[in-house]
Formats: C-alpha cells, sequence, structure tokens
C-alpha cells in the first residue's frame, strides 16, 4: 500500500531499523557492477547520514552513481526494510559537526563514538554521506497480496 508521507510509516521504520541498526548497503561499482558492504546508517526522519572514510571504495562508486540501496533485515526476517536513495557528500563543516555530536550523544546501539576511528570531524578522512530515500519499503511476510504485505512512501 503507498502512504502519502513519511509521517505515516515513521513509528513502524524506527521501530524496525532501531531494531536491526546495521544493514546491507549496495552501491554500483564504475563498471556497473553491484557491491554490497554492512553499514551503520543513522536516521534522522527520513534523511539517514553515515558516518564513513571519505576515500574508500564507496567514494569512487558515487563519483559515478550515487544511487544507493539499504536492506534491513537481521531482527525479524519477516519484517525486512528496503530504502532506495541517493547519497551526497556533505563538506560543511557545521553540518558535520552537528551530526557527530548526534551521533555521538545518542546512547549505543544506535549512537556510537566516531572518534575512536576519525578523531574529529576535521580530519580529512572523515566522511559524511547524507541519504535521501526514493522509496522507503517495509515488507510484511506472510502477505496474501503485495498491498496487504507492503507500505510504500516515495520520497523525492
Amino acid at each position: 500500500m503507498e502512504v502519502d508521507s513519511f509521517e505515516e510509516i515513521e513509528k513502524e521504520f524506527f521501530d524496525r531499523v532501531h531494531d536491526q541498526v546495521w544493514c546491507n548497503f549496495s552501491t554500483v561499482d564504475r563498471r556497473g557492477r553491484p557491491y554490497s558492504r554492512i553499514m551503520h546508517p543513522f536516521w534522522e526522519g527520513s534523511i539517514g547520514w553515515v558516518l564513513t572514510h571519505r576515500n574508500s571504495h564507496k567514494s569512487k562508486h558515487l563519483a559515478s552513481n550515487n544511487n544507493v540501496s539499504l536492506s534491513y533485515i537481521r531482527g525479524n526476517v519477516q519484517k525486512p526494510t528496503y530504502i532506495d536513495c541517493v547519497a551526497t557528500w556533505t563538506d560543511d563543516i557545521g553540518e558535520k559537526t552537528r551530526v557527530w555530536n548526534l551521533v555521538a550523544n545518542t546512547p549505543e546501539p544506535w549512537g556510537f563514538d566516531p572518534s575512536t576511528d576519525f578523531g574529529s570531524p576535521e580530519n580529512e578522512e572523515f566522511g559524511l554521506l547524507k541519504l535521501i530515500p526514493r522509496r522507503i519499503m517495509l515488507v510484511t511476510f506472510p502477505a496474501e497480496s503485495y498491498d496487504q504485505g507492503n507500505l510504500v512512501w516515495r520520497g523525492t
């Protein structure tokens, strides 16, 4: 079933991503092949943030194709969550510091201490990815039909 606003799925979305925390994060490499890894996005409303290394395979992949796909399945396999996003690097130091502090001041397992990897937001290796969803799909199995088993919100 399609919903008109993120608010209609927000509670269920956060219940799922907070329960599962880690997701499969897929990019497309420079040869057009899928590439998956495990990531820990931090969600602030419908916007996701990934605190990561600025010079990584992700960076090279995103330079040619900034579409990413996330799958949360770990917790209850009967309730997977799929998110298709556009990923963009955020280089503004004010925004990087704000998100850094937000993540650092949120209790684990949802939050974590980014200083163990990067020291500070000013570290040139610290990259902040902003995830802007095009589609969030909350699936519930078993379902008699597509409309019964899925809640879909389409963003930008």
